[in-house]
């Protein structure tokens, strides 16, 4: 055991190390996406998170956006967990034929005007699982889709931004 405490000590720390975002830049995208938030959606943006066969690697980022680094609520923007509250589906993973028929059950229980959001490589375009007998590739195979973010897994700051854009873009 002491051997193990040794090597370990003497190996030291051998990941990456973190990149903390430029906290000027990210307020001012929050400060941006709170007015946008409030002139659009009366202060509250709700986002229904559906994981339709993901790694889990776009869900981590997502849930990333709450941690005290990003603190996407401060801002607006809160995850519901029912699509009847939402206003934005953001759907990671390649859709799998099992999740097919939960994914069109909660489009279709999300109330118009909504927006969908394909979150990651699988997402957009399959991944590397593509369309197969277990899946049906990306969500746009299956639901429409108003905007794509790439990325493996996308950052939070890469989503955050995004759903700026979706906002500037597209006004409900």
């Amino acid at each position: 055991m002491l051997r193990l405490f040794a090597k370990t000590f003497k190996t030291g720390i051998v990941t990456e190390r973190i990149k903390t975002p430029d906290s000027a830049e990210l307020e001012t995208l929050g400060i941006e996406i709170k007015r946008h938030i409030d002139k659009h959606f009366s202060g509250s943006l709700a986002i229904r998170e559906v994981d339709a066969g993901s790694c889990n690697g776009c869900e981590l980022e997502i849930h990333a956006m709450n941690n005290p680094l990003y603190d996407a609520e401060r801002y607006g923007i809160h995850f519901v967990a029912s699509p009847r509250h939402a206003d934005v589906l953001l759907v990671t993973g390649p859709v799998s034929r099992h999740m097919q028929t939960a994914l069109l059950r909660t489009y279709e229980a999300t109330p118009s005007p909504k927006w969908v959001v394909a979150v990651g490589d699988c997402a957009v375009c399959g991944g590397e699982f593509g369309g197969s007998y277990a899946s049906c590739g990306a969500v746009a195979n299956v639901i429409p889709v108003d905007m794509t973010i790439p990325g493996c897994p996308p950052t939070p700051e890469t989503l955050l931004k995004a759903l700026l854009g979706l906002m500037k873009g597209k006004g409900k």
